[in-house]
C-alpha cells in the first residue's frame, strides 16, 4: 500500500516541476493526491494539472485535478472544500507553487515585486488558512512549504526579491509551527536544492552543465519523510534536501 496508504495530500504547483514530481511520488506511496495549480492548458512551459493526473493514473495511483489560483482566497477555500468533498480528509499540504524572476532591484517593476509576494507569500498563507480548520479539528496534519537557499545564504544578483519572499515564508512557518503545535500539526519548510525542472531548463543555455542537479521526482523521498511528521517529532524546521539521508 505504501507509507501514505489511506492518506490525502494536496500538492500545490503540481502541473509541472517539483510539485509534479512530489505528486507522482506521493501517489506511488499510496496517497490520494489533489493536483492543484492554475495550468489547465499548456503555456510556454509544458505541463497541466490534467497531465499530472494522467501520469499518476498511468502509474496506478489515484488523483484529482483542481484548478486553483493560490493567490485568490475564494479559489483556495473552494479547492479545500472540493478535496474534502471528494476524499473526506486532508492529511498533508505541500506547497510547491512559486514565481521567480531574475532581475536586479532597480530593473524590477513594482508589478513584478507585487506578483512575487502575491504568489510566494500570500499564496502560502491562503493555502495554509484553507486547510488548517480541518487539520485543527482532527488534531493532526503536516504542512510543507518549499523554500530556497535564496532565503538566507544565496545572494546572487537578480535573486534579491525572490529571496525576500522565501525569507518571509520561513518566518511564517516558524511562527505557525508554534501556533498549531498544540493540535499536533507539523509545519516545516523544504529546500529541495538544485532540481532540473522545466523552468530551470527554459531559463538556461543549451550547453548548461546539469551535473549535481536532480530530477523532480527525486525530491519525493524527503518530502514523504516530512509529510509523516507531527508536532512532537519535527516542526518549525527548514530541511535541506541535499543533506537528507533518509
Amino acid at each position: 500500500m505504501g507509507q501514505l496508504g489511506g492518506k490525502v495530500a494536496i500538492v500545490a504547483g503540481s502541473s509541472r516541476g517539483i510539485g509534479k514530481g512530489i505528486a507522482r511520488y506521493f501517489a506511488q506511496q499510496g496517497a490520494k493526491v489533489a493536483v492543484v495549480a492554475r495550468s489547465e492548458t499548456e503555456s510556454k512551459l509544458a505541463g497541466t494539472i490534467g497531465q499530472t493526473v494522467d501520469a499518476i493514473h498511468h502509474e496506478g495511483g489515484e488523483a484529482m485535478a483542481v484548478r486553483c489560483d493560490i493567490s485568490n482566497e475564494t479559489d483556495t477555500q473552494a479547492m479545500a472544500e472540493t478535496v474534502l468533498k471528494q476524499y473526506g480528509r486532508i492529511d498533508a499540504l505541500v506547497n510547491s507553487a512559486a514565481v521567480l524572476f531574475f532581475d536586479t532591484v532597480v530593473d524590477t517593476p513594482f508589478k513584478r515585486w507585487e506578483l512575487l509576494y502575491r504568489v510566494n507569500v500570500h499564496g502560502a498563507f491562503l493555502l495554509t488558512k484553507a486547510v488548517l480548520p480541518h487539520m485543527i479539528e482532527r488534531r493532526q496534519g503536516s504542512i510543507i512549504h518549499l523554500t530556497s537557499q535564496a532565503a538566507s545564504s544565496l545572494t546572487t544578483p537578480g535573486t534579491t526579491h525572490y529571496g525576500a519572499t522565501k525569507a518571509a515564508l520561513e518566518r511564517f512557518v516558524a511562527g505557525l509551527a508554534a501556533e498549531v503545535g498544540e493540535y499536533d500539526i507539523a509545519v516545516n519548510c523544504l529546500d529541495p536544492g538544485s532540481v532540473k525542472t522545466e523552468g530551470a531548463v527554459f531559463t538556461r543555455p543549451p550547453d548548461f552543465d546539469w551535473a549535481g542537479w536532480v530530477d523532480p521526482i527525486d525530491v519525493g523521498p524527503v518530502t514523504l519523510h516530512m509529510a509523516l511528521q507531527n508536532a512532537k517529532s519535527m516542526t518549525g524546521q527548514v530541511i535541506r534536501a541535499t543533506a537528507f539521508k533518509g
